[in-house]
């Protein structure tokens, strides 16, 4: 075996730099509820044990810009100083993850569904001008729907596992 003189491990720095924000980093991940269902996941093992595989589906490691918006704010605040090859699990508050917004609590005339020939059950999930959302309440006058994430409200748990730290002067 040959050293040369002042040779370092490259790999050394990049292993023990920790995620900040503005880093563009990889993820695999698993989210489930507090009863331990999981409801989503970038691993295709898991999404099948789980019975939530979904075969157009690409299973691999989640990218995003940390700080950016792109994830809810308890997952982006998760991976925050975190290193490559390192695991977390962390416990998410509705706060943290999905709150309930009322205005995404919407009132419809019952006579919006009688004229599109639809009886509104409660629990069904319509779509309105493409977004779905679940009929909550039905009286004499209004049909309730509640466009929330189906999440809302609810507190989850993630397990994240940093794959890679992406930005371009670590390549």
């Amino acid at each position: 075996m040959l050293l040369a003189s002042g040779c370092t491990d490259s790999n050394n720095s990049a292993n023990s730099r920790v995620v900040q924000v503005g880093d563009n980093v990889s993820v695999n991940y698993t989210g489930m509820l507090e009863d331990g269902t999981v409801f989503d996941t970038s691993i295709a093992d898991v999404a099948k044990a789980n019975g939530i595989y979904n075969p157009a589906r690409n299973y691999e490691p989640l990218s995003f810009i940390v700080g950016s918006g792109q994830m809810i704010k308890g997952f982006d605040n998760a991976v925050i100083g975190m290193k490559v090859g390192e695991n977390k699990t962390v416990h998410l508050s509705p706060e943290e993850a999905y709150e309930v917004k009322d205005y995404l609590i919407v009132p419809y005339p019952i006579e919006t569904f009688e004229a599109a020939n639809m009886t509104p059950v409660i629990g069904e999930t319509i779509s309105a001008q493409g977004y779905p959302g679940v009929i909550v309440n039905i009286n004499e006058t209004n049909v309730t729907v509640d466009f929330n994430n189906r999440l809302a409200g609810k507190n989850i748990i993630f397990d994240i596992e940093l794959v890679s730290i992406n930005n371009p002067e670590n390549a």
